[in-house]
């Protein structure tokens, strides 16, 4: 068994192990104590990692042993053990493995969930809607909170885009599995002649960065709107302007809030969302290629998909990335993604 580049990147997680353990024991460690707070739960996620692998790493070593005693004399009997004992050892030799996919720099933050109708006009905004729904179904399925940020109705049906957060413990980990454009192949409903039609929406997701994490945003760079609320909160977020819209002009990047009422509330979330997108954007361009974390941004059509859901003239899923399928379209839709994810995962 490989300590990295085999089963498991044993060997960065047990880097940052040692790092985070030398700031534990600086003198300062718990003037901030946020920071430190933050420090130590890191910490204690990446040994629920490095635990168990010494002690499936430990086994393996005995496996050998016993193989190797084996081939000298025959045992059938201590063979069959052998081969019983060696599936569990499998069984969590796979579980360890997925577990140490979470163990990236972001995984064990929030998710920030942006969805994108693309080419397919009503019928692309009504796909983002179900897309969203899948989604939402799949944080609540796993104890996740998805708090909506901010929505924009299409202007027949569905939803043209929408900003959520999914809360809790490795959400970026599971869902940065989602970026990308998403296909739906069906006879579209809003179609009077019952034709076949394809459409694309596209999912972006970074990481909720930790407070920790510095980002210094210059006021002329930014462009801050407000705007009547669209969204849910009542009668009140229609006739003030409390929503946010902010426009950091040197990347182009747009983010919004309209989740609170209180236009201070709206606009301390876009902020955070922002620089959010932004630690992201240049942790990705530090690199020759866009890192896995964040998927590569593309045109939202034909060619880019990373994922599609044929409704017509049968049914199945399937992900173009692992060649992972299935024909429990239903499932899926109701929020059952986890074989993609783990595909994605087990792949990364």
């Amino acid at each position: 068994m490989k300590n990295s580049g085999g089963y498991f990147d044993i060997s960065r997680i047990s880097k940052e192990s040692s790092e985070l353990e030398e700031k534990l024991n600086a003198p300062d460690f718990w003037n901030n104590k946020e920071h430190a707070q933050s420090t130590v739960t890191r910490l204690s996620e990446i040994k629920t990692v490095i635990t168990p692998f010494s002690k499936i790493d430990k086994e393996f070593i005995d496996f050998q042993e016993f193989y190797e005693l084996l081939k000298e004399e025959t045992d059938l009997e201590q063979e069959n053990e052998l081969i019983k004992e060696l599936k569990e050892f499998n069984k969590h030799l796979v579980k360890l493995e997925l577990k140490s996919k979470l163990s990236g720099k972001f995984d064990h933050c929030n998710a920030i969930v942006n969805v994108n109708a693309g080419a397919g006009g009503t019928e692309s905004c009504d796909w983002a809607a179900m897309l969203i729904r899948m989604l939402q179904r799949w944080a609540e399925e796993h104890q996740y909170k998805a708090d909506m940020i901010d929505i924009l109705p299409g202007d027949e049906a569905g939803i043209k885009n929408a900003t959520f957060i999914v809360k809790g413990k490795n959400a970026f980990g599971y869902l940065k599995s989602e970026t990308g454009v998403h296909r739906l192949v069906r006879i579209s409903p809003f179609d009077t002649n019952k034709r076949r039609h394809t459409s694309f929406v596209s999912i972006d997701v970074s990481a909720e960065i930790d407070d920790d994490i510095t980002i210094e945003l210059k006021e002329d760079d930014l462009k801050i709107d407000t705007y009547r609320s669209s969204g849910a909160g009542g009668q009140h977020v229609n006739t003030t302007d409390s929503a946010v819209r902010i426009t950091h002009l040197p990347t182009g990047l747009v983010v919004a809030s309209q989740e609170e009422r209180s236009q201070h509330k709206n606009k301390a979330t876009a902020m955070k969302i922002l620089k959010s997108k932004i630690y992201a954007k240049i942790e990705s361009e530090k690199q020759a290629e866009q890192s896995l974390e964040y998927g590569a941004k593309q045109e939202i059509g034909w060619g880019s998909q990373i994922r599609s859901y044929v409704f017509c003239p049968y049914q199945m899923v399937k992900d173009h990335r692992t060649s992972i399928e299935t024909g429990n379209l239903q499932a899926v839709m109701d929020g059952d993604i986890d074989i993609f994810i783990e595909g994605y995962l087990q792949r990364s």
